[in-house]
């Protein structure tokens, strides 16, 4: 039977937890609205830049090759834009990861103690169905770390295939401009 003293401490704890991660939500969130800041001013910024150009330009060629030259630059810069979310989405999702696998950890140890207690207060011959809930808890265990790996794995995964559609998308800088570089 729990204590009161168990109870407060356990209701303590999870008020930390949920503090603590909802901290993290916040930070993960702030630096998406950074984010957002910047890219806007930064679009509001090449937009001025963008019509200021066309407005000075003379002929029809001069305007096709500006024309090219932004989408390009907006382009790479949608692309790297799409990485930096990524990165922060990602950073705060490792976050939160974080804090299940440490209370996955505590909720295995608080289960083991649970039936170590009761099989030292069962009756004689219990040792069996005792021995059954351990295997069961172990496979349980085991089942969820396996899970886990493979959540990662995946995980990492979809992050390579992101790197590589990332830059497959990313364009490539013109030949005459890598010679000139």
């Amino acid at each position: 039977m729990l204590t009161t003293e168990q109870i407060v401490s356990a209701q303590k704890a999870n008020l930390e937890t949920l503090v603590a991660l909802g901290n993290k939500a916040v930070e993960g969130a702030e630096k998406l609205v950074a984010l957002n800041v910047q890219a806007t001013k930064a679009n509001i910024a090449d937009a001025v830049e963008a019509a200021q150009s066309a407005l000075s330009v003379k002929d029809l060629p001069s305007l096709l090759t500006l024309q090219q030259a932004f989408a390009q630059s907006a382009s790479e810069k949608s692309a790297a834009y799409g990485r930096q979310v990524y990165d922060i989405l990602s950073a705060t999702t490792a976050e939160f990861a974080k804090f299940a696998e440490g209370l996955s950890a505590d909720a295995q140890k608080q289960v083991a103690a649970l039936v170590d207690t009761a099989m030292k207060n069962a009756p004689a011959g219990s040792e069996n169905a005792f021995s059954l809930v351990k295997a069961t808890v172990a496979a349980a265990n085991d089942a969820y770390e396996s899970a886990q790996k493979a959540a990662k794995q995946a995980a990492d995964v979809a992050e390579a295939n992101f790197a590589a559609l990332q830059s497959s998308v990313t364009p490539k800088a013109p030949a005459k401009a890598r010679r000139a570089a």
